[in-house]
Formats: C-alpha cells, sequence, structure tokens
C-alpha cells in the first residue's frame, strides 16, 4: 500500500486483523507499519532488507520522522553504514544528532532541517563517531583550519561552527555530557557590516535576457524533439507555449527581485498569502526570520508574473512554488548556478537578489525605515548598511557643516560667510 505518510493519515488509518505498512509516496524507503493492536511506528528501509525502526507516532511528529529517515538513508549511501538506534556508554557525535537533536530541532526550529543538515554535512564526516566527551577544541579547530585553507570564507565556516556550538549546548543542558567543550572557543573575526552585493544595469539586463534564453532554448529542444518523434511515429511531448513560464526558476527570480523575500519565505508562500486584487502579498510570521508577519506591496511585474504563473499551475498543493513530490520546494541551487554560469556573473548569491531588491529602492530614494519594514528587519542596524547607496544625503548632511575663512584667516562656518 503506497500513500503519503502525514500526520492526518497517521490519526486516519485504521488497524486491520493482520499487520501491514504503508509506503511513503514523498521518500522511498519511509514507511509506516500498523499492528492489529492499533501500534503505529515508522521505519526505513534504507537498503534492501536492512531497517531500522524510527519510533512510535505518538512520539515521532509524520514530518520529523520523515527527515530522521532521509538522514539514515543519506548517511548509509554516504559511509555505507548507519549509527544502531541504541548506543551503549558515551553517545557520538552523530547518535546525538540523529536520534536527539534532529527531533527536537524540527520539532522546535523552522529552519531545523537546514540546522541539523549543516552539521551532517559538515561535522559527521570526520567527527560524526567520536563520543561527545571525546570533542575537544583542537579537533573543531583542526576542521576550521581546514576549511579556511580549502577556501571557504569566515562567514560560512562561522556559521557552521555556531551550529554545532548549539548542538553540543543542548547535549549539556539534557545531560549527555557535563560542560561544554567548546565554550571557549571564539568564532572568527569577521566584517560585520559588509557592502551588500547588488546587479548593476548591465548585470541585472544580463541576468534577465538570461532567463529568457534559457527558456526560448528548451522550447526550441522540445519543438525539435518533437520533429523527430514525428518522424519516427512517436507520441508527440506536450508543446511549450510562448506565454508560459518553462518551470519555477524564472517566476522565482523575478517575483524576489520586486519583493526582496528570502528564499525560506519565498518557499513556504501560499497563495492564501497573495491578494492579486489589492495588489498585496503577506509573509506569515511563522515562515519570517524575525517571527513578525510582515505586508509587502505588489508592483506591476510582481502581479503579472504571479497571474501568469498561477494560470498555468497544475497541482494545487497551497504553495506557489511547488516541490518535485508535491510538497514544499527546498532549494533552487542546480538551476541558479547553472544559469549565473550563462550570465558570467561572479559573486552573487541567491540571497543577494534581496539585496538587489533594497539597493534599488534606496538608491531610488526611499527613506531606510521603510526598507527595513519592507525586509522585515527587527532592527534599524542590518537596514543601515545599504545607507551608502544614498550619497546625496551624506554629502547634504556633511555640507551643512562646512567651514570656510575670511579675509583675517578667521575660520567660519559657509552659512555665515557674507553675513
Amino acid at each position: 500500500m503506497k500513500n503519503r505518510i502525514s500526520t492526518r493519515l497517521v490519526n486516519s488509518i485504521q488497524p486491520a486483523a493482520r499487520v501491514f505498512e504503508v509506503r511513503d509516496t514523498l521518500l522511498k524507503g519511509f514507511i509506516l507499519r500498523v499492528q492489529p493492536s492499533g501500534t503505529k511506528t515508522y521505519i526505513v528501509e534504507y537498503a534492501r532488507g536492512k531497517r531500522q525502526t524510527i519510533g512510535r507516532t505518538s512520539v515521532v511528529a509524520a514530518d520529523q520522522a520523515r527527515a530522521m529517515a532521509r538522514n539514515i538513508i543519506a548517511e548509509y549511501r554516504l559511509n555505507g553504514t548507519v549509527i544502531p538506534k541504541r548506543q551503549p556508554a558515551a553517545a557520538t557525535l552523530a547518535f546525538f544528532i540523529n536520534y536527539e537533536y534532529a527531533p527536537w530541532q524540527l520539532a522546535n526550529n523552522k529552519r531545523g532541517y537546514e540546522e541539523i543538515d549543516r552539521i551532517r554535512r559538515h561535522f559527521l564526516p570526520t567527527l560524526g563517531k567520536k563520543p561527545l566527551n571525546e570533542i575537544t577544541p583542537l579537533l573543531v579547530e583542526r576542521w576550521r583550519i581546514q576549511r579556511l585553507e580549502s577556501g571557504m570564507k569566515p562567514t560560512a565556516v562561522n556559521r557552521q561552527l555556531a551550529s554545532l556550538k548549539a548542538a553540543l549546548s543542548k547535549a549539556v543542558t539534557w545531560g549527555f555530557i557535563h560542560e561544554h567543550p567548546l565554550a571557549k572557543m571564539k568564532l572568527l573575526k569577521v566584517d560585520t557590516n559588509p557592502n551588500p552585493r547588488y546587479l548593476t544595469e548591465e548585470e541585472e539586463s544580463t541576468l534577465r535576457q538570461a532567463l529568457d534564453d534559457r527558456e526560448a532554448a528548451y522550447r526550441a529542444r522540445r519543438e525539435s524533439g518533437n520533429q523527430r518523434r514525428q518522424m519516427r511515429g512517436y507520441e508527440l511531448l506536450k508543446s511549450l507555449p510562448d506565454d508560459e513560464y518553462l518551470d519555477h526558476l524564472k517566476p522565482m527570480v523575478l517575483l524576489t527581485l520586486n519583493t526582496g523575500l528570502r528564499r525560506g519565505e519565498l518557499f513556504s508562500l501560499r497563495w492564501s498569502d497573495i491578494d492579486l486584487e489589492h495588489r498585496n502579498l503577506t509573509v506569515e510570521g511563522l515562515y519570517a526570520k524575525s517571527g513578525t508577519t510582515r505586508q509587502i506591496p505588489l508592483n506591476d511585474e510582481a502581479v503579472e508574473v504571479l497571474q501568469q504563473w498561477q494560470s498555468q499551475m497544475v497541482q494545487d498543493s497551497g504553495f506557489v512554488f511547488t516541490g518535485r513530490f508535491g510538497g514544499r520546494m527546498n532549494n533552487v541551487r542546480k538551476a541558479w548556478h547553472k544559469l549565473l554560469q550563462d550570465t558570467g556573473i561572479e559573486h552573487f548569491r541567491w540571497h543577494d537578489l534581496r539585496h538587489h531588491f533594497a539597493s534599488k529602492l534606496v538608491m531610488a530614494g526611499v527613506d531606510l525605515n521603510t526598507v527595513r519594514e519592507l525586509l522585515g528587519h527587527s532592527t534599524i542596524t542590518m537596514t543601515l548598511r545599504y545607507a551608502h547607496l544614498a550619497p546625496e544625503h551624506k554629502a547634504a548632511a556633511v555640507a551643512r557643516i562646512a567651514y570656510g575663512t575670511n579675509r583675517t584667516g578667521t575660520v567660519i562656518p559657509f552659512k555665515q560667510r557674507g553675513a
């Protein structure tokens, strides 16, 4: 039996005379096992004939269990083995992250999956088998040196280390270790207020043209392919109309350029958050970094993008941009990197689309507090990084205290000269 394993399914499914299993349609290997007694358990089948119990449905939520199953499958593919469910003596870092910290993060942090994924990718390959009480500042310092020597930016290294330190803090709180091994280890000093990267007029034009060229090239390949299929008597593939978007990439980029949404806010955006009639978009506090709901007015291009994208939606998942399996989208990394390669634009991240939105506002004369509200910054401090883009305001301020000299050599303010 196959179905999407969700809390609704778990609550509604009834036991039978014999034990039976439901296989998840979103993640191959994720299973719900239902006993005649009514006990329901999550299981992960990470290889043929190899299984591991995750936990009962009364203890672990469906989304948490799926994330844990995904981690176990990934670990097996990476290392050819998995950490046993029951860990004797001192818990290793991998065991603590997978079976203690991950469920807590997923239940309490809207970005918990990112935290767990960061620790798994950057620390478990080298420190995963270490017991928590054997993780030392020296080991982590060696890890940090290797990262820096490989060319990784200090800000990225700090972000990864901060995730590990937060996990170890919970290990102390929950009694897995007596003291924090990295408590005295400081993060690298970095510029906390760097100039934001934004597109020049030429770069923005290049980016927009690349989006158009990407879709035109795909349509040309589809048309050429259908011609070959027709010659061979094969069934033709669906045609791609010129007035429709090829996929999610172009509408996502254009919407971000016109709203400044964070990537996570974009992925979590639902049609119920958009009011096209009144040209307004709502970012729910649940998905905002600041935890505060905010409103963003939609300009003409944003409205046109959303209207077109909505008109060609095939499945209604509730999300504006739907992932491969019908749920929330979680990354656009591959398509985005390919687009940047085609444009030749360097040192530009997806998040810089947000910087570009803010920069254009400031350069157009919008006051910083309004920019702060549109971006969803909790304080003006983060918004001040864009202040240098309005040089005429600074120049006017400095001019008010400019000084000169009179004929006797006395220094006087310019505004008093000739008085």
